[in-house]
Formats: structure tokens, C-alpha cells, sequence
């Protein structure tokens, strides 16, 4: 599937899609407080939203609302909701970078092995008996090493370096993705394995301020890069001769980008554990609407990746009690997906 849209086959203009998803994701964000096994209605929606934006300034409202709606509200949905939001944006984002940088519609954020290092690092933390926060700690950390390592590696490899990038993660991956499923079969099965797995499917139950703290801070300094770099894949796609003609150092420009799409994805991984194919589908899926140009596409596949994981995150916090890991959900829609971009009807989507 060619990473290219015609214009005639794009849905909106890129300023059109702009505002038309973003109006959708503030849309589904105001209504996923509704939902829950805790209803709160509308209008006590509002009151404690409001409120606390009047605590900023030092002013309120007087409560019309039972303390419990404001606690779920204020500590449980909204800390959730926010994350899912982050995290959806940023593996979108990635996989946006990934498919320019590498030119390949197949590229995903888990290309350079971002993933399969925090699922180690996790892995590894909980077999050990850290807690939550020093779990999440662990996954960051390792998510970076296993990247550095990547580069370490490509940078010792013959020939061409961006093909020698992806083999490198993909040899790395493999070493680490050993590593974890040598710690589930060490792990006590009765509670250790259990967990680790549930980790490694992915969820954001239980998501709480200090996590959003956490990666609050690296993913913006990854995604700043790469919304205000967005042009720059443009030349990218031209190749490095043109990139050159036009004044752009292709090479260090590729790097960067990789670093700041590699950044974001350990941040997300690291909190939510192994959520699949949202970088991978959403960025075709918002070729269709707003076309090729990242100018457009990039800002679009943030909203974009933000809804649909948002959505995806309802459907599994309603669906059931205990919750559905979202990498389960994503995979229903992506596996399809997937087989209609190598069957080569992609193009018709």
C-alpha cells in the first residue's frame, strides 16, 4: 500500500478534518464521564468540571452533588480519561513518523524494539516485587536502553543504516521479547504470572495523577518535535538528494525524529503496557480523510489516535466488571485491518 493519497481521494481539507476530529474527540471525552459503573449525570457533570476550574481563580460554586460523583469524577474518570487521550495521540503520532521516516506503510511504533524493552523491564519489575510506580519506572527505562542499544548496534552494521536500524530492532526485540517469556516461566504462576501478563496485554485501569505526571513530561517533548517538524517529512518522502537540494540534512533530520517518535512510544508503553496496531492503523485510516501531507496528517492522526483509543478504552472499562485488556480490543480492529493492507485492498479504504 503506497503511503501517497491523491487529493481526489481524500475525504476533507486538512484544516476541514482538523476541526471535524477535534470536535469528535472533545465529544467522546465529555461523554465518557458518563459512562461507568458509577453513573453521574449531566448537569452534575458540569457543576463539578466548572467548579474546579473556578478553584484555580479561588472562587466555586455551592455543591449539588453527592462527594462520591466528585471523587469519580475528579480522581478516578478524569485521570483515565486524559491518559487514554495521551497515549493514543502518541503511539498515532509515532506510528505517523515511523511510516514517513522508514517510507514503509507497515512501520509501527515497536519498530526499533520500544516495546518489547518495556515489556522486559516490567516484566522483570514485577517478578521482583516492585511496586506500580517503580513498574512503570522500570518499563521507561528499559523501553530507552533497548533504543540505544538499537542505535549501538545499526551504527556497527554494513550497509545501508536505515535498513540496518530496523534489522537491529528487530534482532533486539526478539532478545528481549526471549527475555520476558523466560521471566513468565520463572514467575509463580498463582500470582506473579498472571499480572505480568495482564501488563503485557495492556489496560489503563487504575490510572491516577501521579502516572499522568510521570509521562506527562517526555511525551511532550517528543510530541512538540514532531508537530513542529511535520513539513519536514514532506521532503523526507522526496528522498535525500531533494532533502539536500532544499537545504535539509536528511540524516540528522531522520534521527531526530526517530528519537522524539521513540520517546513518545516509551512513555505510552511504559503506563500502559502493550497496546498494538494504533500506530499502525490510525495513520492510514487519517490518509483517507485528510490525505498525505503531514502538515495536516500529523495534528490529525494526534486527535484521531486520541479518540480511537478513548473509545476503545469505554468499550472495555463498560463491556465487563473486570475490564477487557485494550490490547485485546485494539487487535480486533487492527488484525483485519492489517490483512486488507497486505491482500492489497488497502488502497479502497
Amino acid at each position: 500500500m503506497s503511503l501517497k493519497v491523491r487529493k481526489r481521494d481524500r475525504l476533507l481539507s486538512g484544516p476541514k478534518a482538523i476541526l471535524l476530529m477535534a470536535a469528535v474527540l472533545i465529544a467522546c471525552t465529555l461523554l465518557s464521564f458518563l459512562f461507568g459503573r458509577y453513573p453521574v449525570p449531566f448537569k452534575e457533570l458540569c457543576g463539578i468540571l466548572w467548579n474546579k476550574f473556578l478553584s484555580i481563580f479561588g472562587a466555586g460554586i455551592e455543591p449539588f452533588w453527592d462527594s462520591s460523583m466528585e471523587i469519580a469524577v475528579w480522581n478516578v474518570r478524569l485521570p483515565r480519561v486524559l491518559m487514554s487521550v495521551l497515549v493514543g495521540c502518541c503511539l498515532a503520532a509515532a506510528g505517523a513518523t515511523y511510516q514517513g521516516v522508514f517510507q514503509n506503510p507497515m512501520a509501527a511504533p515497536d519498530v526499533l524494539g520500544a516495546s518489547a524493552g518495556a515489556g522486559f523491564g516490567a516484566a522483570l519489575a514485577i517478578y521482583v516485587g516492585l511496586s506500580s510506580m517503580y513498574i512503570t519506572f522500570a518499563a521507561f527505562g528499559m523501553s530507552l536502553l533497548t533504543v540505544v542499544l538499537v542505535f549501538w548496534v545499526s551504527k556497527h552494521a554494513k550497509g545501508e543504516r536505515v535498513l540496518g536500524l530496523v534489522l537491529a530492532g528487530i534482532m533486539i526485540s526478539s532478545l528481549f521479547q526471549a527475555g520476558t517469556s523466560f521471566i513468565k516461566l520463572a514467575a509463580d504462576p498463582t500470582n506473579k504470572l498472571p499480572e505480568i501478563t495482564y501488563w503485557l496485554m495492556g489496560s489503563l485501569s487504575g490510572m491516577a495523577w501521579e502516572d499522568l505526571g510521570f509521562v506527562i513530561w517526555p511525551m511532550l517533548i517528543g510530541l512538540v518535535p514532531l508537530f513542529c517538524l511535520r513539513w519536514r517529512l514532506n521532503v523526507l518522502s522526496m528522498g535525500d538528494d531533494e532533502a539536500r537540494a532544499m537545504g535539509v540534512d536528511a540524516g540528522r533530520l531522520r534521527i531526530w525524529l526517530i528519537i522524539a517518535a521513540t520517546l513518545v512510544t516509551a512513555a505510552s508503553v511504559s503506563v500502559s503496557g502493550m497496546i498494538g496496531w494504533v500506530g499502525l492503523v490510525i495513520p492510514h485510516m487519517v490518509r483517507r480523510i485528510c490525505g498525505s501531507d503531514y502538515r495536516w496528517l500529523m495534528p490529525c492522526c494526534m486527535l484521531g489516535g486520541g479518540t480511537f483509543l478513548l473509545i476503545v478504552d469505554n468499550i472495555s472499562r463498560n463491556i465487563s466488571t473486570s475490564g477487557i485488556p485494550i490490547g485485546i480490543l485494539t487487535a480486533f480492529v487492527g488484525a483485519p485491518f492489517f490483512l486488507l493492507l497486505i491482500t492489497g485492498r488497502g488502497e479502497r479504504l
